[in-house]
């Protein structure tokens, strides 16, 4: 059985993107990647980020990218330009930029059948990713597509969870303190090392969980 990877939070951050799946963790075809989203904003290559994993898809890797907050702001601004200041006040530019556009409307479609097709979560197993979390009170929580994407809690008492991991990213953490969270056998385990926060002490990191052996893997931004 191959193995399998969870990898959350790239934002624009090629470099160590790439050295965690080429030189770390050497991702074979045997393998199999959930991309729990964010893949873009804030740093400057999101569209090497992008264009990356389209090519690995093309490979016929397996790859399953889900969204993210930021990717959903990205779509909801090309269909509605009152969605667009609430992307660019969460570093929207810094993408638009990558692109080489000044308009959201100007991405090739290539790229908008990407970001309009991702998936909100994946469940394998008893193991669900998603990329923040769930609407613990909804009668069914996989519906919750707004929940999914910005609301992350430490634990779950919803009858639909009930027996599942929830691998998740969004809200950074230490790298210590995922490995607590591992060793504990959690059944919330948050992934997003906050590569794109080099600058900050416990921070940096970009970070891929293999699932089967609940090992974590990580490369310094």
């Amino acid at each position: 059985m191959g193995r399998l990877f969870a990898i959350s939070d790239i934002h624009g951050c090629f470099k160590p993107f790439y050295e965690l799946i080429v030189n770390t963790i050497k991702l074979t075809k045997s393998d199999q990647l959930i991309l729990l989203g964010d893949y873009i904003d804030r740093g400057d290559q999101s569209k090497e980020v992008i264009d990356f994993i389209i090519d690995l898809t093309e490979e016929e890797f397996n790859v399953t990218p889900l969204a993210g907050n930021h990717e959903v702001m990205l779509t909801d601004s090309y269909y509605d330009p009152d969605v667009l200041p609430l992307w660019l006040m969460n570093s929207g530019m810094s993408t638009l930029e990558s692109f080489g556009i000044q308009d959201i409307r100007e991405i090739d479609n290539r790229y908008l059948e990407f970001f309009t097709t991702l998936d909100y979560y994946k469940i394998i197993g008893n193991m669900v990713f998603v990329h923040a979390g769930f609407d613990d009170f909804a009668i069914n929580p996989f519906a919750d597509k707004q929940s999914m994407i910005w609301e992350c809690r430490l634990s779950y008492q919803n009858p639909k969870l009930s027996g599942k991991t929830i691998i998740h990213g969004h809200r950074p953490k230490t790298i210590s303190y995922v490995k607590k969270l591992i060793g504990e056998k959690s059944k919330v385990i948050p992934i997003d090392t906050g590569c794109i926060y080099e600058k900050q002490i416990g921070y940096g990191n970009l970070s891929a969980l293999e699932v089967n052996s609940m090992t974590l893997f990580s490369v310094p931004n």
